[in-house]
C-alpha cells in the first residue's frame, strides 16, 4: 500500500512535518516518505491573507484535486469530496474551539458548535474516499463533551466510524509525559477499516493486550499493563438519533471500539526519554527589544506579593495592567446578569515560567496580556520578556522560523509576530506524530 496522505485542517503542516521527520526548513524541499496528495486549510477569520495556508504553500507547494483545480484554500464545506485524490491515510487536527480548554466545559457547544459541525466534513470525505486508515487530533476535552451529556459527542464520532466500517483506538496523550517540551494533553484517534490486515491482526489480541502493548498507541507510547477487571464496556446504540438524544458514557484516556462495542480504561504513561524542558529550547543570543516587558508593566507593588484583594478597595487601572496583577490571585466584586453581586476569586499562577519544566500548554492567545501567556527570564540579559516566535515553534516541535514567511500571490511576505504565535497555539506537538510514524509505516507496509 502506498504512503499517500490527505491532510485536513492542515494549519502550517504539523502532521506533514511529523510524518516526514522535518526538523529543518530545508528538509521540506527533499523527497518526502509520505506523499501528501491533497490538503485543506481555510480560516474564516482571515479576510485578506490566509496566513496558515500561505505558510504551508511556501514550505511545501500546493496540491491539485483530480480535476486539476487548486481547492486547498476553499471552505471545506464547499469542496466536492469526490474530487479529493485517493489516499491511504487521512489525517487532521480538526477544529476544536468548541471543546477548547480556553472555555469552561459548561460553555462549550460540542459537536453542535459552529466549528464542531466540521466533523461531518471528515465523515463525508471518509464516505467518499474510503481511506483505509485515519489519524485525528483534538483537545482532551472532546471525550467529555458536552457538559450536560458527557461522552455524547465522542460517541457520535465513534458511531460514524462504526457505520462506515471502521474500528477505532484512542489515547489522550500529554506530550510532556513522554519527554517532550510542552505540557499539552490531546486526544488522538486512530481508525482503520475492518477489512484491513491490521484489523484482522487486532482480532487476535485481547482488549487489555491491545491497550497495554499491541495496539497502535501502545506500540509507540508505552503504558503500564492494564487489568481486565478495570476495563469499562458499553455498546453504542444502533441509531445516531438515539445516541444524540440519550447516550452518556465516561470515556477514559485510552480505549478501543470494535463493531460498535467500546472498551475503555485509564492508563498510566511509561517513558524512558530524558525530559526536554523550556530551558532546553529557549534562545540564548540577542533578542529584539520588542519582546521585553517594560519595568512599569511587571509589578505594581512588592514583587513577592502574588495576590490582590479588592473587596474593600479597588486598585487603580495602572496596577491592573501589570503582569503581577493578571497572574496573581484575586478577590473582586462582580455582578451577575440578574443583578446579584458576588465575590469572584481565582488562584495565582507562576508569573515567570522557569526553565526546569516543560512549557505550559500554549494557546492561540500566546503573547497577549493574559494569565496563560508565558513570560521568561532572558538567557543573555536576565530581563523579563515574552516568548519569541522561534521559541513558540520549538515548543510545538516545528523547525525554527517555520512560520517566518508566507507565499502570498506569488510574493514572499513576512508573517506578523501575533499571527506566528496564533499558528503555534493552534498547532499540535509535531514530535508526537514523529513518534507515531514508525508504527504507521509498519502498518501500511504490511497491507
Amino acid at each position: 500500500m502506498d504512503r499517500t496522505v490527505c491532510e485536513l485542517f492542515a494549519g502550517v503542516g504539523g502532521f506533514r512535518c511529523g510524518l516526514n521527520n522535518i526538523h529543518k526548513i530545508t528538509d521540506a524541499k527533499r523527497q518526502e516518505k509520505w506523499e501528501t496528495v491533497w490538503f485543506s486549510q481555510w480560516e474564516p477569520a482571515d479576510k485578506k491573507i490566509q496566513w496558515a495556508h500561505d505558510c504551508y504553500v511556501n514550505r511545501f507547494g500546493t496540491c491539485l484535486d483530480i480535476n486539476g483545480d487548486d481547492t486547498t484554500n476553499n471552505d471545506i464545506n464547499t469542496v466536492d469530496k469526490n474530487t479529493i485524490p485517493k489516499h491511504s491515510l487521512l489525517v487532521g487536527g480538526f477544529p476544536c474551539q468548541d471543546y477548547s480548554v480556553g472555555h469552561t466545559l459548561k460553555s462549550s457547544k460540542g459537536i453542535e458548535g459552529k466549528k464542531g459541525v466540521l466533523w461531518w466534513d471528515i465523515r463525508d470525505i471518509l464516505e467518499a474516499k474510503q481511506a483505509p486508515f485515519v489519524l485525528l487530533e483534538n483537545v482532551d476535552r472532546l471525550v467529555k463533551s458536552p457538559a450536560k451529556q458527557r461522552g455524547r459527542d465522542f460517541g457520535i464520532i465513534l458511531a460514524c466510524f462504526r457505520d462506515l466500517g471502521y474500528n477505532v483506538e484512542w489515547r489522550i496523550i500529554n506530550a510532556a509525559e513522554y519527554g517532550y517540551q510542552q505540557r499539552r494533553r490531546r486526544t488522538f484517534i486512530f481508525a482503520y477499516k475492518s477489512a484491513t490486515k491490521y484489523a484482522k491482526k487486532v482480532n487476535d489480541f485481547s482488549v487489555e493486550t491491545m491497550i497495554s502493548s499491541e495496539g497502535f498507541f501502545s506500540k509507540g507510547f508505552k503504558v503500564k499493563a492494564v487489568a481486565e477487571k478495570d476495563i469499562k464496556r458499553t455498546e453504542l446504540p444502533s441509531e445516531i438519533g438515539e445516541l444524540s438524544d440519550k447516550f452518556q458514557f465516561i470515556f477514559e484516556n485510552s480505549g478501543i471500539m470494535v463493531n460498535g462495542v467500546i472498551s475503555t480504561v485509564k492508563t498510566t504513561p511509561v517513558s524512558r526519554k530524558k525530559q526536554i524542558t523550556l530551558g532546553d529550547i529557549i534562545e540564548t543570543g540577542d533578542v529584539g527589544e520588542e519582546f521585553f516587558i517594560k519595568d512599569e508593566r511587571l509589578y505594581y507593588t512588592d514583587p513577592s506579593v502574588d495576590h490582590s484583594d479588592e473587596t474593600a478597595e479597588k486598585l487603580p487601572p495602572e496596577s491592573r495592567q501589570t503582569w503581577q496583577y493578571i497572574k496573581g490571585a484575586k478577590k473582586i466584586w462582580r455582578k451577575a446578569s440578574n443583578g446579584h453581586e458576588y465575590v469572584f476569586s481565582e488562584g495565582p499562577v507562576a508569573m515567570i515560567d522557569e526553565y526546569d519544566k516543560p512549557a505550559r500548554t500554549m494557546l492561540t492567545s500566546e503573547g497577549g496580556f493574559s494569565r496563560t501567556t508565558h513570560i521568561v527570564r532572558d538567557r543573555k540579559t536576565g530581563r523579563i520578556r515574552l516568548l519569541t516566535p522561534i521559541e513558540c515553534e520549538r515548543i510545538q516541535g516545528f523547525p525554527s522560523d517555520w512560520t517566518k514567511e508566507c507565499l502570498v500571490n506569488g510574493e514572499i511576505v513576512p508573517m506578523p509576530v501575533n499571527k506566528r504565535r496564533f499558528m503555534m497555539g493552534n498547532a499540535l506537538v509535531v514530535n508526537l506524530i514523529s513518534q507515531m510514524e514508525p508504527v504507521l509505516d509498519e502498518i501500511i507496509s504490511n497491507e
